[in-house]
């Protein structure tokens, strides 16, 4: 493995990441098949999640902060009704006493105030740093703290199917954006509760789930030949394909 300054490859790979494992652990499975350690990623996904990661390599790893700032694709089962402290399956969902089914028409209404740029707090179960520690350790240890509200911006916001207790919903938005903070402030903003159940990233940017790559799938020599070269990797975020709506999910 090559180990020192100098990279021999450079350039990014479109992945998809499996439910039940974090991000960096998967990412760095890249460093055997390219004997390289300079690996890196361009945004988390939480552990219950699946989806497109932009796996850095060698010198490609100075694109990240770009290849971040590009917008997001998701698809999200949101479970009404139930509440926990991570707002997902990590933790077992518990229901909410007294709670009455919701009409669509009243989660529509409570959509709409999702959608443009929005103050949102991050989860106490995020990787944001308090003092220096994540707040998810801080959370672990029972001395979670408060956390400082950041701007995002949520482009769209669709619902695809609702059956109380089940919302599926589409999200379109920008960098930074926590969808579990979005299904904990719904479920209060309706009064009820509310959970990630599922959550897919579907596309980066131009970057599509039906394009990338499953390193628990995948020969070695196919994870090879889909890096996207550093200087092509340069040329696409300089001239950006017209994005569209991803299609179906893999």
């Amino acid at each position: 493995m090559n180990t020192t300054g100098t990279d021999s490859v450079a350039g990014i790979v479109n992945l998809y990441k499996p439910a039940g494992i974090s991000t960096a652990r998967y990412v760095y499975r890249l460093r055997p098949i390219f004997g390289i350690r300079r690996v890196g990623h361009a945004g988390t996904l939480d552990p219950f999640a699946d989806g497109v990661v932009i796996a850095c390599v060698g010198r490609a790893t100075k694109l990240v902060e770009r290849l971040m700032a590009l917008p997001k694709y998701y698809r999200t089962t949101i479970h009404l009704g139930v509440t926990n402290q991570t707002y997902d399956t990590e933790q077992p969902f518990e229901p909410v006493p007294g709670v009455e089914p919701v009409p669509s028409d009243a989660v529509q209404q409570a959509l709409s105030a999702f959608v443009g740029e929005i103050d949102q707090v991050p989860p106490a179960y995020s990787a944001v740093k308090i003092g220096g520690t994540p707040s998810y350790k801080l959370a672990q240890r029972g001395q979670a703290k408060p956390r400082k509200t950041k701007k995002v911006r949520i482009q769209q916001l669709e619902i695809m199917e609702y059956a109380w207790p089940r919302l599926r919903l589409d999200i379109h938005c920008g960098r930074g954006t926590y969808i579990r903070a979005i299904a904990r402030d719904l479920g209060r903003l309706l009064k009820c509760g509310a959970c990630c159940e599922t959550l897919t990233r579907r596309a980066v940017g131009s970057f599509r789930i039906e394009q990338s790559v499953n390193l628990q799938t995948a020969p070695r020599p196919g994870v090879r030949d889909a890096l996207l070269p550093l200087s092509e990797a340069r040329r696409l975020l300089e001239n950006p394909p017209s994005e569209g709506k991803p299609d179906k999910i893999r």
